[in-house]
């Protein structure tokens, strides 16, 4: 069966707009980070220090952020023993496209069997609307599957993909509220695409922390959410990331294999990610990032530095 969902797709967008201007539809679409709990300089301490079972790695942090002149929040967890590795983990960030992985896993757990398969189709509007589409702008005619839509947005980070996947399960609020049934009540699902990235001073709207991506990715792949079919399905899609090579990959020791989703936006910089390394379980590793500087844009190497100091503690 096939079903137009451009006019479903342009009220979610509708709605998002009508919440304020949006800025700069380049790319991921362009942003004005909120550095929330931004410390004064790029080298202040954060709250709280990582668990005992972990080495204290804040200098080494402060000195990537200094080095970048960023704010930069790490969680990273071993699945196997539950040593926790913590900086800035409870602050805030805008989660960017990050939030494409959760949405496609909330897809994956509530649209079962041939329901996946629905054919659905988009005008070129929705495209201009969304910003970033690589996949959806050249599938206007033919449409897409409500799964390959799914896969779209994470592989490819494709906006206008996310906004139907998020049509099909009720939008940011139905979202936000499987995020709380997932027991996330940290992550603040408001927006789509392109206004989830707009972060406004103060607001909490579009974003998450550290630690709470990655007590979602956790649940994610422990078999507690996910059917393991789906769970496979999901990080096929991470691991097929066409984003990611430049971020956690690249600062990942040789031999471990990365399943992860970018997201950027301005001077938003992020990547969540499922490690597998050799001889060990998994271990989930978040880093959320901002430039200091809202003007300034982003860096890839931030991302690859900070996932360089974090895996390092595991690699032992």
């Amino acid at each position: 069966m096939t079903r137009s969902t451009g006019g479903v797709v342009a009220a979610v967008v509708a709605v998002a707009l009508a919440g304020g201007l949006v800025l700069g539809l380049v790319g991921c679409a362009s942003a004005i980070p909120s550095p929330s709990a931004s410390p004064s300089s790029p080298t202040s301490a954060p709250p709280s220090a990582p668990p005992a079972s972990m080495p204290d790695l804040s200098v080494e942090f402060q000195a990537v952020e200094a080095e970048f002149s960023a704010r930069v929040g790490i969680s990273a967890v071993d699945t196997g023993t539950g040593a926790r590795l913590s900086y800035r983990a409870d602050e805030r960030f805008g989660y960017a496209s990050t939030i494409k992985a959760l949405a496609a896993a909330v897809f994956l757990h509530e649209v079962r069997g041939s329901a996946r398969d629905e054919v659905v189709t988009w005008s070129a509007e929705d495209v201009e609307a969304a910003g970033y589409s690589p996949v959806t702008s050249e599938q206007v005619e033919t449409g897409l599957t409500l799964s390959q839509l799914a896969e779209a947005a994470v592989r490819r980070s494709d906006n206008t993909a996310l906004n139907l996947v998020l049509a099909r399960i009720g939008g940011p609020t139905a979202l936000d509220a499987a995020l709380v049934a997932l027991g996330d009540e940290v992550t603040e699902v408001v927006n789509a695409e392109p206004l989830l990235n707009v972060i406004e001073p103060g607001s909490t709207d579009d974003t998450t922390t550290p630690a709470a991506f990655a007590d979602d990715l956790i649940r994610l792949v422990d078999g507690s959410y996910l059917e393991p079919a789906d769970r496979t399905a999901l990080l096929a899609w991470m691991g097929g990331n066409a984003t990611g090579d430049t971020l956690i990959r690249a600062g990942a020791p040789a031999g471990w294999q990365v399943a992860d989703k970018s997201g950027g936006a301005g001077g938003i910089r992020n990547d969540i990610a499922i490690i597998d390394r050799p001889g060990g379980d998994p271990i989930v590793l978040t880093i959320l990032t901002n430039t200091l500087d809202p003007d300034a844009e982003y860096d890839d190497a931030l991302v690859a530095e900070a996932a360089s100091v974090a895996l390092a503690a595991f690699d032992r």
